[in-house]
């Protein structure tokens, strides 16, 4: 079952489903593992790893600084990978890699997609690939059967998210406000327009994250999209109140 299939499948008895984000190494691989268990006993339906890089361009400064603290700690791309091939045989949902495109660069495209294929990861998301320069990219996800998911962002226009549509696979990260991972969006009628113009531009599913946090937004976005993304806010509430405020955080999103 590819990814596309497995949303939708998921979808006949969900009202939306719930994709989380955790930084590979941050604070350690040990609790990483304590939270990806609590995360699926939570009923998450997708995690995206994220492999640190020193410039996380699209992340605010609560996944900023998670990034820089496992870095200097000495987490490499091949523990995340080690990582990412232990939890996807552990636990029966998908998990994606999210990184920079500098990593894939440093490492080869070719090579880190048939890694990413190998650990069992069953898509990327690189959000600083620009369309016009993706062909690598998107022609080694293909040749190791990874699901590109592209980003469709607000102030794109039909002509442009028809573009990004052609190009991508599995579902499409929309992005539900200008800026950064981490404050709060509030959702209006903008954004409520921009995810009509996105289901417009694809039939594949479609994902809303940024500044998602409570529950209202979930309850905002069904029957709008498909996945709901949170991230930022399971740092803070795992800094705050570690595993037990975490786990009590993600059953009360649904």
């Amino acid at each position: 079952m590819n990814l596309t299939e497995y949303i939708r499948e998921k979808r006949k008895t969900k009202k939306i489903l719930f994709m989380t984000h955790l930084v590979c190494g941050y604070p350690d691989f040990e609790t990483n593992r304590e939270i990806v268990r609590i995360m699926v006993d939570a009923g998450v339906d997708l995690i995206e790893l994220q492999i640190p890089f020193s410039e996380p361009i699209a992340d605010g400064p609560v996944i900023l600084r998670a990034n820089q603290l496992s870095l200097q700690q000495g987490t490499h791309v091949a523990d995340c990978l080690s990582f990412m091939k232990e939890v996807s045989a552990q636990y029966p949902i998908p998990f994606l890699f999210m990184t920079y495109y500098n990593i894939l660069f440093s490492r080869k495209v070719d090579n880190f997609c048939r890694e990413a294929e190998q650990t069992g990861a069953s898509g990327l998301i690189v959000p600083d690939i620009p369309l016009e320069e993706g062909a690598e990219y998107l022609k080694a996800c293909s040749d190791f059967h990874l699901s590109p998911i592209l980003l469709m962002t607000i102030n794109s226009s039909p002509e442009r998210l028809r573009l990004i549509a052609k190009a991508g696979e599995g579902f499409f990260y929309c992005v539900a406000r200008k800026g950064v991972t981490g404050p709060k969006t509030h959702f209006t009628q903008q954004t409520i327009d921009f995810i009509q113009r996105c289901h417009k531009a694809t039939n594949l599913p479609l994902a809303v994250g940024l500044g998602i946090s409570k529950r209202e937004d979930f309850e905002f976005l069904q029957g709008k999209v498909d996945i709901a993304v949170i991230g930022s806010a399971i740092i803070r509430v795992f800094e705050q109140g570690g595993y037990e405020a975490l786990r009590s955080f993600l059953k009360g999103l649904r």
